[in-house]
């Protein structure tokens, strides 16, 4: 199986991504990171600060600095839990909202204008591989949890670049 160039593959389309979304919005001041936890905070409303560490596999202390950022911003707001006011919940607020579904668009936008300048044989080849490359995902996104979840010795995959 030719795993690193569709590692390749993926990780250049994550910059051209990136790129494009800059170059569309060149008046966006949020970061990657910064949306990946407004997009994970929308897919789990009321996480707790740890729970998005585990899920986005970033440090406790990068959670707070991107949290801090983003209350600042309006972007969320950080409550106290059901019966420990110790616990933090955080939420989306209507602009956090606004921002996840602008990026949503953008990348949505950019994909549908790319995908259009393809020629008509690639676009098929994309479109009959879609349902592979969700099962790939979600075969990735498992090892993740997996991770997580396994014994601690275990040595962790080394890192790519994307």
């Amino acid at each position: 199986m030719p795993s690193v160039d569709l590692a390749d593959v993926v990780a250049q389309l994550r910059r051209a991504m990136r790129r494009a979304a800059r170059a569309a919005d060149p008046t966006a001041t949020l970061s990657v990171a910064q949306l990946e936890m407004l997009s994970c905070l929308a897919e789990n409303p009321g996480a707790r600060p740890g729970q998005l560490a585990r899920m986005l596999r970033l440090a406790p202390s990068s959670v707070a600095t991107l949290t801090h950022g983003l209350r600042r911003a309006d972007l969320v707001t950080r409550t106290g839990g059901q019966g420990d006011r110790r616990t933090a919940c955080l939420r989306l607020t209507p602009a956090g909202e606004a921002a996840v579904i602008r990026w949503k668009v953008l990348n949505e936008d950019l994909l549908r204008t790319a995908f259009a300048a393809l020629p008509e044989g690639s676009r098929g080849t994309i479109q009959a591989a879609l349902a592979a490359l969700s099962e790939l995902a979600g075969a990735v996104d498992a090892l993740a949890d997996e991770q997580l979840s396994g014994p601690q010795s275990a040595a962790p995959p080394p890192a790519m670049s994307a």
